[in-house]
């Protein structure tokens, strides 16, 4: 009996001393456990708050790489191509713009109220107020107005005779609205040929400096070719935006000469009718 509760004791011991081991062991695994979690969620926040500082810094460092706006790239565009080519180019754009705002300025003075004005001469033809007709179309501006006043300087003629003179300076009239056209026709033809022949210098400049360096490296080929084609880029630019001007302003011409034509066969037929009434009454001017 002693020795059951000996044995009984001991295995007690034991099974504490045990338990006591594996506690002792397990807590350096849990605690390494526990450690090296903590490190992971460091890390794991510290690249966190790197990614979130970077993205917050990435806008601005793109902003200033972008170098500002549209017109600041293409100032650096400007100045990267050869200065005499793109000063040339950009004397042709200038030039031609003053050509394209002096006609535009010039043709939108000139339109007027063709039907108004048009009704108002036949009224005072009705009345056989020649002069005042006359003094109408003096203070009214635009190519209709100046027909009118040349059929009614020639009032007194015949028919044909009228006619033909409305004909000859309805083509005169024509002819100084498209006055400065052909420069703005010499500017659009130009400016791409500048455009191309800085092309053709830029590749002459590459082979120079291929030539100079005994080797074709992309670094001396490119600044050649950047060049060429920058000068070629503006060059059509100019001439595209010049012709957008040019089109603008033939139909303007167009819409003038129309009302010209038109106005002109409205007042054959007042004139017309301001004869036959003059004959019948006998009082004919």
């Amino acid at each position: 009996m002693k020795r059951l509760i000996a044995l009984l004791t001991m295995a007690v011991l034991l099974t504490d001393g045990l338990t006591a081991a594996v506690q002792q062991q397990d807590r350096p695994a849990v605690e390494t456990m526990a450690g090296d979690t903590l490190t992971a969620d460091t890390l794991t926040a510290d690249s966190a708050m790197a990614a979130t500082a970077a993205e917050l810094e990435g806008p601005e460092e793109l902003t200033d790489g972008e170098g500002g706006g549209l017109h600041k790239q293409l100032k650096r565009k400007f100045m990267e191509g050869s200065a005499g080519f793109m000063s040339l180019v950009a004397i042709a754009l200038v030039l031609g713009l003053a050509f394209c705002i002096e006609r535009i300025i010039y043709l939108t003075l000139s339109e007027v109220n063709a039907k108004k004005l048009m009704q108002e001469i036949d009224a005072r033809l009705e009345k056989n107020d020649v002069e005042g007709a006359k003094t109408l179309c003096r203070n009214t501006r635009g190519p209709v107005a100046a027909i009118c006043y040349q059929g009614l300087l020639h009032i007194g003629e015949s028919l044909e005779q009228i006619d033909r003179q409305l004909t000859n300076y309805g083509a005169l009239l024509v002819s100084n609205m498209e006055k400065g056209c052909s420069w703005i026709r010499l500017f659009i033809a130009v400016a791409p040929s500048l455009g191309f022949l800085g092309t053709v210098i830029g590749m002459v400049m590459a082979f120079d400096q291929i030539q100079t360096a005994g080797d074709i490296s992309p670094t001396i080929v490119a600044k050649g070719m950047k060049v060429a084609l920058i000068t070629t880029i503006f060059g059509i630019i100019v001439a595209i935006v010049l012709q957008f001007f040019y089109g603008y302003i033939l139909s303007k011409i167009d819409r003038l000469t129309a009302h010209m034509e038109e106005s002109a066969i409205v007042f054959m037929d007042s004139v017309t009718e301001y004869k036959m009434r003059n004959e019948k009454g006998g009082d004919g001017k």
